[in-house]
């Protein structure tokens, strides 16, 4: 295993960390004094910590997690009501940078939930490729209780949750369960708590036997079925033109005769982790 350093403060530790075992790098938020939320130097790390593990060649996937109870309660308000204020916050990344970061990465993304989600942290879930959370696990867009709007997070959200579920959860601001968003498409999977580390097994163990190029490319596939680039009746015909010669590339490449070679030959293939 590999460790990568995080940026640190003389007055204590870092707030993210980076580690890398068996082509997948973990990244975990570690602020649980204010439980994980997105302050400038959390959002700082985490940023710098995504960058790392997207130009780690040994990095086949991502994991997304925190340490103590809560996965990631959102924005800051302490450090909000600071900046406006005029008190002096240090620069770093906004959240649409950090959900890009996510969403247009070349590597799959798994959140791997903690504990409970809030707000701006939501944002970080549906950004994520996988989302997997233990049933105690809650959720709350809190911004219209507190007199705000869940703007910039709805890009993400919005992309994987049911429109009747957004707005219910989106205008009232409640309280719902794991269960709950797994059927309102929020997370992939609400997992009983003691089965969490062998629901995540399985899919990093999917992510480590898959092709690196294959896998990149599957990404941004989904990523055009999600912009319905490929949906549009109008442009299906250049769709499927499209995909032919981007399957057409893929089954006459390197990857593509190991994969069949260790099928016939009954092993894993060279990538395989």
């Amino acid at each position: 295993m590999t460790q990568h350093p995080s940026p640190t403060s003389p007055d204590d530790g870092p707030l993210v960390h980076l580690t890398v075992d068996r082509a997948i790098a973990t990244v975990t938020l570690d602020s649980p004094r204010n439980r994980n939320a997105l302050s400038a130097r959390l959002r700082s790390e985490l940023s710098q910590a995504l960058s790392d593990a997207m130009a780690d060649d040994d990095v086949r996937g991502v994991v997304l997690t925190g340490t103590g109870p809560v996965f990631c309660a959102g924005a800051d308000l302490k450090e909000v009501g600071a900046a406006l204020r005029g008190e002096p916050v240090e620069p770093a990344p906004e959240l649409p940078t950090v959900f890009e970061q996510i969403m247009g990465a070349p590597k799959p993304v798994v959140a791997v939930l903690n504990g409970a989600a809030r707000a701006g942290g939501i944002g970080l879930v549906a950004a994520a490729d996988i989302a997997l959370a233990p049933k105690s696990a809650t959720f709350a867009f809190t911004e219209v209780r507190i007199g705000v709007v869940p703007a910039i997070i709805s890009v993400p959200v919005s992309a994987r949750m049911h429109s009747r579920q957004l707005s219910r959860y989106f205008l009232t601001g409640e309280l719902f369960d794991a269960s709950a968003a797994a059927k309102a498409g929020l997370i992939t999977q609400a997992v009983p708590d003691r089965e969490m580390a062998h629901a995540v097994d399985a899919v990093l163990q999917g992510i480590r036997g898959s092709a690196p190029r294959a896998l990149s490319r599957t990404k941004q596939l989904l990523d055009e079925l999600g912009s319905g680039a490929l949906a549009a009746s109008e442009r299906r015909t250049e769709a499927f033109s499209r995909m032919g010669e981007l399957s057409a590339e893929f089954f006459a490449g390197e990857d593509a005769a190991e994969g069949r070679a260790a099928f016939f030959d009954k092993r894993p293939p060279r990538w395989a982790q």
